[in-house]
């Protein structure tokens, strides 16, 4: 892991994205890159060229003087920080910027539906996931530790989805002593048998190049998958979880409607999020 990506507002949580994002900087020796959007007026751009000049001059300088009392923070020190701001609130731009500097994570903060201020909000943060090639940590809280002892993946084991999880499994093994790959077997989707379950995921396997004796794989039945992965999350004291995601197009099947931004939003749990 080599660069992380941190989108800022210079909240509260914003400030939890940091510190976890600086932790898991310094267990990489990687580069952080600090992300501000101004949040431009509408009136700006049918302003005359200087006016506009001088507001994103003004605007510049006060974002300059916030990222100077922002990224004073002890945890910070020894590491390399590069402090970038753009001057639109559009949350693809974070998409954008992550793919042209290769960045191999991004951490954002997100305070869930409940408060609608600042950027970064769950409708917000959902955008950002939605349009990210690049895998997006999502956390609510400040971190009690990002060495990671269990991270759950959860799966529906479909043929389109063994390169992603390839992938996701990589960098989640770098992030976590252990990663469980679920399957949630619920009735509101194709509810499969164990038998029908069990040669699945035989499949996946195959098709991936992998042993069951090299991953480790649980099989569970709930009301939904939301709730299946929550459930399973409390019982078996997990640190994190994570998903595999659609792009602008949703989720696929397993992860239809809104599943994904549901566990993001309710999960007090960091969520990691991966495209498909």
């Amino acid at each position: 892991m080599k660069k992380i990506i941190v989108p800022v507002d210079f909240s509260k949580h914003s400030e939890y994205a940091l510190e976890t994002a600086a932790a898991l900087a310094k267990q990489h020796d990687a580069e952080l890159i600090v992300m501000h959007m101004l949040e431009m007026s509408e009136s700006i751009f049918s302003a005359s060229s200087s006016e506009r000049g001088e507001e994103n001059a003004f605007m510049l300088m006060v974002a300059n003087k916030k990222f100077e009392t922002f990224l004073d923070q002890p945890y910070l020190e020894g590491l390399e920080v590069n402090p970038m701001v753009k001057y639109h609130k559009v949350l693809k731009e974070v998409a954008e910027v992550a793919d042209d500097v290769k960045a191999d994570l991004i951490v954002m903060g997100s305070r869930g539906h409940s408060d609608h201020d600042g950027v970064f909000t769950g409708s917000n943060t959902e955008k950002v996931v939605r349009y990210s090639n690049t895998p997006v940590l999502v956390v609510k809280s400040q971190p009690k530790s990002t060495s990671f002892k269990h991270i759950v993946l959860a799966t529906d084991f479909s043929d389109n989805s063994v390169s992603s999880v390839k992938k996701a499994l990589k960098l989640l093994a770098k992030l976590s002593e252990k990663t469980t790959l679920l399957h949630i077997n619920s009735p509101n989707l194709s509810f499969l048998s164990t038998d029908e379950i069990d040669e699945r995921i035989a499949t996946f396997l195959e098709l991936a190049k992998l042993n069951e004796s090299d991953v480790n794989i649980a099989r569970i039945s709930d009301h939904n998958v939301e709730d299946g992965i929550l459930s399973f999350a409390k019982r078996n004291e997990t640190d994190a979880l994570s998903m595999i995601t659609h792009g602008r197009k949703g989720l696929n099947h397993y992860f239809s409607g809104s599943i994904s931004e549901d566990v993001v939003n309710h999960s007090k749990l960091p969520v990691i999020t991966f495209k498909l």
